[in-house]
């Protein structure tokens, strides 16, 4: 297995409070470990006009497993905190960081 760092962009097109915010990375904190920590890379970025970056990262066989379980696992977490995909819609996932034996 490889461990892949997957970004994850999307949009808030509700108003997302800091305490929402903060409850998203509390549930996602033990997808963001070390070697996110090794690449300097934040969990959650939000950025102007209410875009945003989430980082995680995930272990599987291949890329495109490893980009389908980052959104899979980011939606589902959303969902949870009462936050539909409708109301922040995901982009298309990169990889940004890998760690495995080649």
């Amino acid at each position: 297995m490889t461990t892949y760092v997957i970004t994850v962009p999307g949009t808030f097109l509700t108003d997302v409070d800091d305490a929402a915010r903060s409850e998203l990375a509390r549930k996602l904190a033990s997808h963001h470990t070390d070697l996110s920590e090794t690449e300097d890379v934040e969990l959650l970025t939000v950025h102007e006009g209410g875009t945003f970056s989430v980082r995680l990262e995930v272990e599987a066989p291949d890329r495109a497993t490893a980009e389908d379980d980052a959104v899979r696992l980011l939606a589902e977490t959303l969902e949870e905190l009462g936050l539909p995909e409708k109301d922040l819609p995901l982009g298309p996932p990169a990889v940004t960081g890998v760690d495995g034996d080649f």
